[in-house]
């Protein structure tokens, strides 16, 4: 950790920063022209899909809720209207980083902005709302507590108000996964303001979120624009890990290939055993979690985002705006608490359009720890009232005051309390307004009042209807995320179902797409396939057919590899040792047989239930394959009989055979793909398309590889769709010919 003390500055405006939005720069021109703001300001001649149907929205007057996948562009949605129009744009943006960032980046481009949020000193707060006040700023971004202050408010009434921004507004619903109390005012400070036009942005929102943004902010007659939840460029997969040591495994194999890219992980405690495992993978590696001091976290942040560090290792606390274009790959270390948050920082990946993968390692041991979070944020009335009556009986009764860290409380209530629940307990009953806590100069430990010792729990405004549906919402997010981690299909269409877009086509590059028919699967024979063959009778047995043909688990898999050695293990059902199929496969090691079934789940020929207890089954294709209806074909590492004995020939490698192998795979010409990729970023821009929605970078590499010099030719690579056909398909192709001489 040493190289954290390298000295950087706290987070927010150093001395002087408070004048960059006056000093050096003209005034923007009122009604300034969109398109002469939008090539003067920021560069571009034109606005991608989906951000051209929001800003003509808002231009058009209109409240507007706009849903746009990470690195869309959403910024510039509100960004470019608030130049072309007369008045003041107040962004509401939930973290401190994201605001400094996009304060900066404004004030780079000589437009006039500034940010009010808790890092001002009381000078720098001052002049900030003095120039607020007399109209020298465009963009004002205000953290949403900030709105609580009454003296604020009275500011913002007497202001000319062009457009309310709602940045990451997913957070105003409970639905959401990043719920945060100081949203929920929103709604009546937006009827305090006099209803001004406004516009909420988010990445993520299912329907309920989005009704949820639309009730709470009582938007007039809104534009809803979603623009698409799909990343082209992301290639989804979930690697099912038996320990921590496969784990770090598959991230050493991901960090070589992929080099740049953000590790995630549930807990501060896993942050650091990740960073330190992974300091010798050839990559210089920081970590970020929120038990960092601010001048470490920044170093972190700052280190990574300018690419002196080429990994960071973080809890879901670093992120959010983060703003590198070449991350190549995002993993999850453990299953996160929701798909919205996974999906969400998951698409932080591949924001420059190029291929990048996102993968979840995951161990359903590792739910123990999002339902330790669920439990505590979540806690039950009882222990809400536990919490109460404990400080009223330890507070002065004179003053109601009392002073007592969490954990003091945690130990007085009970060894199995959560400390989670007893923090959640005490910002129920601050929301309640029944006690209060403050900063104690000099002091780690929080001043509690409670505000009124003589009243009795039953009559505090506690809301058991409200706390019974937030719980019963907050598990259901994680039982989706775990029938996701279990899911079959296609990963992408997984969770475009999830937010509600429906008709999505199988993306064709994700773990289970690629299962079909994986680069190192071979069609098994011999002794490999009766391996196979025998396991899956294995797990037939072990299961229950529907009256509808389908199969439902009934064991886990580690029982039924057990059944299938013969194991001895006293726990081993009795039911299982008398079956036919009960040490089948007694010559595998325990090694071997771990890996014959994860090369039988990547192929897509067993499924698993979700649930605290997953359990093992045939899929529609494993049950073909045990039938001799299909064709098996499997990845042979690990456990194939074959694989060894073709290992010690020789005459497996010869030369002849390499160099058949070399000619059918193909070597891709680096320097027709360098055309290539300019031709497509040309082509992007004249389309004012994300350069992957030309041609993702998959297909333009198996085009340099292949060169093909005809549109028959062209049309038959995988990723050529009717669009590119009719549209870009002969630029390519014509680039091709001129290349080869045709």
């Amino acid at each position: 950790m040493h190289f954290f003390l390298i000295f950087c500055h706290i987070l927010g405006f150093a001395n002087g920063e408070a004048l960059w939005y006056t000093e050096g720069m003209g005034a923007i021109p009122t009604g300034m022209a969109l398109q002469d703001a939008l090539r003067d300001y920021f560069g571009f001649e034109g606005l991608r899909t989906g951000q051209d149907e929001i800003v003509e929205a808002i231009m058009a007057g209109r409240d507007t809720l706009a849903i746009m996948p990470t690195g869309g562009g959403k910024s510039l949605c509100y960004q470019l209207p608030a130049l072309c129009r007369e008045g003041v744009t107040i962004v509401v943006s939930p973290l401190i980083a994201l605001m400094k960032d996009q304060v900066d980046a404004l004030i780079a481009k000589g437009i006039p902005a500034a940010a009010i949020n808790s890092t001002l000193g009381a000078d720098e707060y001052r002049q900030v709302m003095n120039d607020f006040r007399n109209g020298a700023l465009k963009i004002v971004y205000v953290a949403p507590e900030r709105f609580g202050n009454e003296g604020f408010m009275r500011t913002l009434q007497g202001m000319q108000i062009s457009l309310l921004a709602i940045d990451e507004a997913h957070c105003l619903s409970q639905w959401g996964h990043d719920f945060r109390p100081d949203y929920l005012r929103l709604g009546r400070v937006r009827q305090e303001l006099g209803n001004p036009q406004t516009v909420a942005l988010t990445a993520t929102a299912t329907e309920t979120v989005r009704q949820d943004i639309l009730q709470t902010l009582q938007l007039r007659e809104p534009a809803v624009v979603i623009s698409g939840f799909g990343r082209d460029n992301l290639d989804f997969a979930i690697t099912h890990c038996d320990s921590r040591k496969t784990k770090f495994e598959r991230i050493r194999q991901i960090i070589s290939q992929w080099k740049k890219g953000i590790i995630y992980c549930s807990t501060r405690k896993n942050v650091m055993t990740v960073f330190e495992e992974i300091q010798g993978y050839g990559s210089t590696v920081v970590a970020y979690h929120a038990g960092m001091t601010d001048a470490e976290r920044e170093y972190s942040q700052d280190a990574f985002i300018s690419g002196r560090a080429d990994v960071v290792v973080a809890t879901n606390a670093f992120g959010m705006g983060i703003d590198r274009a070449d991350v190549r790959f995002v993993i999850h270390f453990e299953i996160p608490g929701s798909v919205e948050a996974y999906y969400q920082e998951a698409g932080r990946a591949g924001r420059d359009g190029e291929l990048s993968v996102c993968e979840l390692l995951f161990n359903h041991a590792d739910l123990k720890t999002q339902e330790f979070f669920f439990e505590g944020s979540n806690p039950s009335v009882e222990l809400i009232r536990s919490v109460y009556n404990l400080l009223r009986a330890r507070c002065n009764p004179d003053t109601g005051e009392l002073q007592m860290t969490v954990d003091a409380m945690t130990a007085e209530l009970g060894k199995d309390v959560n400390p989670m629940g007893v923090s959640t307990s005490l910002s129920a009953l601050i929301h309640a307004g029944a006690i209060s806590r403050s900063d104690v100069a000099g002091s780690n430990t929080r001043l509690t009042k409670v505000l009124n010792p003589g009243l009795a729990f039953a009559a505090l405004d506690i809301d058991k209807v409200r706390i019974d549906e937030k719980a019963r919402r907050d598990h259901a997010k994680i039982e989706a995320i775990t029938r996701y981690a279990y899911s079959g299909g296609c990963r992408q269409r997984w969770i475009l179902d999830y937010f509600g877009e429906k008709g999505a086509c199988d993306c064709g590059h994700c773990d289970t797409c690629k299962a079909e028919a994986p680069a190192d699967a071979e069609e098994l024979q011999g002794e490999d396939l009766v391996i196979v063959r025998k396991a899956l009778a294995g797990v037939a047995r072990a299961s229950k057919r529907l009256p509808d043909g389908t199969w439902q688990g009934i064991y886990g898999r580690s029982k039924i590899m057990d059944m299938l050695r013969g194991s001895k293990n006293a726990s081993m059902h009795r039911y299982l040792t008398s079956l036919s199929t009960y040490g089948i496969l007694a010559e595998l090691t325990e090694t071997k047989m771990k890996a014959l079934f994860r090369a039988l789940q990547e192929g897509g020929l067993l499924q698993s239930s979700g649930g605290d207890m997953p359990l093992l089954t045939l899929s529609a294709k494993g049950e073909d394959v045990m039938r001799e209806k299909a064709p098996a074909r499997l990845v042979r590492r690990g456990w194939s009989k074959e694989a060894v004995r073709k290992s010690k020939s020789a005459a497996f490698s010869t030369r002849g055979q390499q160099m058949i192998a070399s000619l059918l795979a193909g070597r891709m010409d680096k320097e027709l793909y360098n055309h290539l990729a300019e031709l497509r970023r040309d082509l992007a821009a004249e389309y004012r398309l994300p350069v992957y929605r030309i041609l993702n970078t998959e297909t333009m590499k198996a085009m340099a590889t292949i060169k093909p010099t005809t549109m028959e030719a062209a049309a038959r690579l995988k990723g050529i769709g009717p669009w590119t056909r009719q549209t870009t398909l002969r630029a390519f192709v014509e680039l091709i010919q001129d290349y080869e001489g045709v």
